[in-house]
C-alpha cells in the first residue's frame, strides 16, 4: 500500500453517498479500536463495545405478489450470492472504510485506506481513529493486517512496543472481527451477501464514476457463514452465535461484470457497560481492480507476546 493517487488522476472515491495473541475481545484488542472514540451524554467514558447484532429485516416494494417480481428478487439474490467468487476472478483491488458508530448523541467515524488480495483473503489498511471527544488528541494511523481467521495490528498502543504487532484470532470474537478492527473484511463483507435471503434491485446509479445497479435487502448470519470459504467461515460462525439476532440489512452495488463495488451493511447491538444500543454502519467501497497488492504478514518474532493493556 503507497497512498498514490489513482492511475487516471481523479480524486479518490468517496465513501458517502452513491455519486502478543488474544483470543477473544476482552482485553481490549477489537474493543481499543472504538472505546477511544466514545463517551457518555455529558461525560466521556462510555465503552463502545465492538460486538455487533444486526437491525430489523428489509424487505423493499414488492414483497407481496409473484410472477415477474419473484424472477426479479430471485436474480437480485443469486446476483448477491455470487459476489465473492466475482471478486476472487478480479483478484485485488484497492479498499476504502467507513464505519460510523452512534449512541446517545455520539456519533463518531473509523476510516480505513488500503489494498485487498482476493484470492488470497489478505489485505492491508491503515485505519484512522476520529480524536478524543474532547477534540485535543491525535491519533496515529494503525496499520492492520488482514488475513483467513487472524488479524494483526501495529501501532496498536496500550505498551505494545512501536515495532511489534499484535495478532487476533478472530474466531474468537463475538462479533468475528466484522466491527472489532475498526473495518470490515473486505472479503468477509462480500461472503456476507451470500447470506442474502431477500433483495430487491433498487435501480441503477453511479459509484465513483462507474455505472452499478443498487440492491437492498436483508442477510442471514447463520446462512452466509454456512456458504463462506474456509477463510472466512469459523469467524462468520462466531458472529452468528454472538450477535443478539443473525439478520443484517445491506445496501449492495455491483458493476456490469458483477463486481462488488461498494456495500453498506447496518448493525446494532446492546452496549454490555450501558444500557441501550449501539449503531454501526460499516462501508467498504472497492475500486482499481487489479491492483498490485503484496501484502506481508509479520514473521513469528515480530508478535508482541506481552500483556496488553485495558484502554
Amino acid at each position: 500500500m503507497n497512498g498514490r493517487e489513482p492511475r487516471d488522476g481523479r480524486p479518490y472515491p468517496s465513501l458517502t453517498g452513491t455519486t502478543g495473541r488474544a483470543q477473544d475481545d476482552r482485553l481490549g484488542v477489537g474493543k481499543a479500536m472504538v472505546a477511544q472514540v466514545a463517551q457518555t451524554e455529558g461525560r466521556t467514558g462510555l465503552l463502545v463495545v465492538a460486538a455487533v447484532t444486526a437491525g430489523l429485516a428489509v424487505c423493499a416494494t414488492g414483497c407481496a405478489g409473484g410472477g415477474a417480481a419473484d424472477d426479479a428478487r430471485t436474480g437480485s439474490v443469486e446476483a448477491l450470492h455470487r459476489a465473492a467468487a466475482t471478486l476472487e476472478r478480479a483478484g485485488s483491488a484497492k479498499a476504502r472504510t467507513s464505519m460510523e458508530m452512534a449512541t446517545g448523541g455520539t456519533r463518531v467515524t473509523i476510516r480505513g485506506q488500503g489494498v485487498y488480495d482476493f484470492r488470497k483473503q489478505q489485505g492491508e489498511l491503515k485505519v484512522l481513529l476520529p480524536q478524543d471527544p474532547a477534540g485535543t488528541a491525535e491519533h496515529r494511523p494503525i496499520t492492520e493486517l488482514l488475513a483467513p481467521g487472524a488479524l494483526f495490528m501495529k501501532n496498536r498502543g496500550a505498551g505494545v512496543p512501536v515495532d511489534k504487532w499484535v495478532r487476533v484470532d478472530t474466531a474468537g470474537l463475538s462479533d468475528g472481527n466484522l466491527v472489532t478492527g475498526g473495518a470490515t473484511d473486505p472479503y468477509a463483507a462480500a461472503e456476507l451477501l451470500r447470506g442474502a435471503r431477500t433483495a430487491t434491485l433498487v435501480g441503477e446509479t453511479e459509484v465513483a464514476g462507474t455505472r452499478v445497479r443498487h440492491y437492498r435487502g436483508t442477510a442471514d448470519l447463520h446462512v452466509a457463514a454456512s456458504g463462506a470459504s474456509k477463510g472466512q467461515r469459523s469467524a462468520l460462525k462466531a458472529a452468528a452465535k454472538g450477535f443478539a439476532t443473525a439478520e443484517v440489512p445491506f445496501d449492495a452495488y455491483l458493476d456490469e461484470q458483477g463486481r462488488l463495488r461498494k456495500v453498506r451493511h447496518r448493525f446494532s447491538f446492546v452496549n454490555g457497560h450501558q444500557k441501550g444500543t449501539v449503531a454501526v454502519a460499516s462501508t467498504t467501497l472497492l475500486y482499481d481492480f487489479g491492483v498490485r497488492a503484496d501484502v506481508r504478514l509479520p514473521r513469528p518474532r515480530d508478535i508482541f507476546a506481552g500483556k496488553i493493556a485495558e484502554q
